[in-house]
């Protein structure tokens, strides 16, 4: 009579080596079948199982919370309102500020022009007034390489860096890159600020 060690040897022999047959516990036998049988489930509502909202719930109130944390889209802005700004003196050096962050690289510290357009003369490349100044800081020149800032700053962070702007605008600055453009209109007077 064979022991049951050697029921378990198979017939296949390599070498002189015979196979003994293993099989694979019962429990992890269960769990494999049961991954089986979850398979057309999962694959027909993929994380809509359980409890909860469910995916296509749960990317609209992901998308809602974002939309929420961008700054709405700005106004059109008026060149009088931009003007006012000027004659504001806390707006100009807020702006002032935000300029000495993210525009010296292209236009130096006093507005004299480095890669980016001299900003303290009268020629434009894309209009001088204070609207299309404000709408060139909003939108970028991708091609010259220069970003759109309305989506990297804030709103009232654009209207403060275009008071800035038109402030230095006449300044003269030493060894100012030469004009690039056409001729603005001057810039309209800033009004009297009521001190």
């Amino acid at each position: 009579m064979a022991t049951p060690t050697e029921d378990r040897l198979l017939d296949h022999d390599y070498d002189g080596i015979r196979e003994y047959d293993n099989p694979l516990p019962r429990w992890w036998l269960w769990i494999f079948y049961a991954t089986i049988l979850f398979v057309p489930v999962y694959y027909l509502a993929p994380g809509d199982i359980g409890a909860g909202p469910g995916m296509v719930a749960a990317y609209e109130a992901d998308m809602a919370r974002h939309r929420a944390s961008q700054p709405a889209p700005a106004a059109p802005v008026s060149d009088e309102a931009i003007v006012a700004l000027v004659g504001n003196p806390e707006v100009v050096a807020e702006g002032k500020a935000v300029f000495a962050q993210n525009c010296v690289a292209c236009h130096r510290a006093d507005g004299g022009g480095l890669i980016g357009p001299n900003l303290t003369d009268e020629a434009w490349i894309h209009g001088g007034t204070p609207s299309a100044i404000h709408k060139t800081i909003t939108d970028g020149v991708l091609a010259k390489g220069m970003p759109p800032w309305g989506r990297l700053l804030q709103p009232a962070q654009v209207d403060e860096v275009t008071a800035y702007v038109l402030s230095i605008r006449g300044t003269n600055p030493p060894a100012p890159k030469a004009p690039e453009g056409a001729a603005a209109a001057p810039a309209p007077p800033a009004p009297p600020t009521g001190n």
